[in-house]
């Protein structure tokens, strides 16, 4: 009898477990749409509210900025993206930290200028109160 209720409860934490990670896995996805959609068109007040306070974030040419550097880059900056696609998404949560790892295609303009882009990226969400902040991001060529 005692293994049938240890049994049960085991079940149980299970499902709970999966359950929240489902909804982490969700939010942190969330966050990542909402972060894509402001790449396109900057949003200041956006922008600072998906970023830590800490933010590394890093570009594939190897240029690291902070947080005001990299809200300041996309409402200032030479690069105009005209679309983001994401491919291949995995989304690996730990406690109050999420890894996020896609492809990242985009057009865009540099100065002017038509590019195409398709990079690597890997985030690194924590959960700041109740909200995800991106605390790192690093970009790397394919």
């Amino acid at each position: 009898m005692y293994k049938s209720i240890l049994f049960v409860l085991l079940i149980a934490f299970s499902a709970f477990n999966s359950n929240a990670q489902s909804k982490d896995a969700k939010d942190v996805s969330a966050v990542v749409e909402k972060l894509r959609k402001a790449i396109i068109d900057p949003d200041k007040a956006v922008l600072e509210g998906l970023a830590s306070e800490s933010l590394s974030y890093g570009h594939s040419a190897g240029k690291v900025q902070n947080k005001a550097e990299f809200v300041d880059d996309l409402l200032n900056g030479p690069f105009d993206f005209l679309s983001i696609e994401t491919t291949d998404q995995r989304i690996s949560i730990s406690g109050k930290t999420a890894i996020v790892r896609h492809t990242f295609i985009a057009k865009a303009t540099n100065a002017g200028v038509p590019t195409d882009i398709k990079i690597g990226i890997m985030m690194v969400w924590r959960k700041e109160g109740s909200a995800w902040k991106l605390y790192a991001r690093q970009a790397f060529r394919l």
